[in-house]
């Protein structure tokens, strides 16, 4: 139902998206989408990028006075980055980084200048992910679907495991640098990533993305590619630098008996507990979705790392290039936003309209039967 593309380059003179499948009647709020954007933007630990750019979501169509008009939205970031780069002689890159996308890239186009294929593997492409989750974000929100995140850990330094709901840790991991609802844990956080700054390292860590006022029943079992975790999953794993996912405490689960993982189920369909995170037989079931994400440190370091000059064939360094230490906070910006696009996506499956208050009359009638 929804589709989503992107273009354009790190240091181009913009990102755009357009998402196509978007009912019409939807109020767009664009102040919240470039709140998104300032969110992605933010956090302790990112780069100098961060103070050079100011993104704001340009609406070039599929909107009119306000609301969606059921055709394809297209959006665009400006890079304002792109005016210190567009006259510089930059002299070719031949030092692929390990752990970026520059070998593959450069051994799969043909390409030999090892920049072209950073400027669109960079993760500055999720400032045009963040705009469109921003407004799949607005249509969960009318059908009463709220969406976050919080960091889990950075480093070694790990919350403690929390009782609270989706609902609460989110909104104070709003108002932490870190974005980890608990201070004790936010103020290690910090401290590991001045060390690894100091190191001229970087670091990785967990982030927990939550939806809650899931009706059951998104997704379906009945086809491999339409079982809303795998949907979830491959979205999620697009995400530069996330290389592990769980729904609920899969890894956990998995060396426990089966009596202890499964949610017992009581009158009325009432579930006590939610180690199934949300999710049955490839779809929501009613109760908050918990996802985990493991993401690999920044391959970008100011420490050289050993590698090659395609140019010489001979051993050589990796030269580095302006980068964050830590982006586990953006990276949680970006996740919501995959987690939202697909969650809307599976919302329009089930409920499909070409107008919002058609989709919305049909939601509020399934939440009464």
């Amino acid at each position: 139902m929804l589709r989503m593309f992107t273009a354009g380059e790190s240091h181009g003179p913009a990102l755009v998206c357009i998402l196509e499948g978007m009912p019409a009647g939807l109020l767009v709020d664009a102040n919240a989408i470039d709140e998104q954007l300032r969110r992605r933007q933010s956090g302790y630990g990112r780069g100098a990028r961060q103070q050079i750019e100011t993104d704001r979501v340009r609406l070039l169509g599929g909107v009119f006075d306000g609301r969606t008009i059921g055709a394809p939205v297209a959006m665009m970031v400006p890079n304002r980055d792109y005016e210190n780069w567009r006259e510089r002689e930059v002299p070719p890159w031949t030092r692929p980084r390990p752990g970026h996308a520059d070998l593959a890239g450069a051994l799969k186009y043909g390409i030999e200048d090892l920049r072209l294929v950073a400027e669109r593997a960079s993760a500055r492409e999720t400032a045009a992910r963040v705009s469109a989750g921003a407004l799949a974000r607005q249509l969960l929100s009318a059908a009463g679907i709220a969406i976050g995140s919080y960091v889990e850990s950075i480093g070694t330094a790990h919350m403690p495991e929390q009782a609270d709901p989706p609902d609460r840790l989110c909104g104070r991991a709003l108002l932490s640098d870190v974005g980890c609802p608990d201070e004790a844990t936010a103020q290690a956080m910090r401290a590991a990533i001045d060390t690894a700054r100091e190191a001229g390292d970087s670091l990785g860590g967990t982030i927990v993305v939550a939806a809650w006022g899931l009706m059951p029943g998104l997704g379906t079992h009945v086809q491999w590619d339409r079982r809303l975790d795998g949907r979830l999953a491959q979205a999620l794993m697009s995400i530069q630098a996330i290389k592990g996912i769980e729904i609920g405490p899969a890894f956990a689960n998995a060396s426990a008996p089966g009596t202890r993982v499964h949610d017992a189920l009581y009158s009325g369909g009432i579930r006590k507990t939610n180690r199934a995170g949300g999710m049955e037989g490839g779809m929501t079931n009613g109760e908050p979705l918990w996802i985990r994400l493991a993401m690999k440190p920044i391959p970008t370091t100011i420490t050289p790392i050993d590698t090659i000059d395609r140019a010489t064939g001979e051993a050589a360094a990796t030269q580095y290039q302006r980068s964050d230490v830590c982006a586990v906070p953006a990276a949680a910006v970006v996740a919501e936003a995959m987690a939202a696009l697909v969650l809307a996506d599976a919302l329009l499956e089930r409920y499909g309209g070409d107008r919002v208050e058609i989709i919305l009359e049909r939601i509020a009638h399934d939440r009464k039967a």
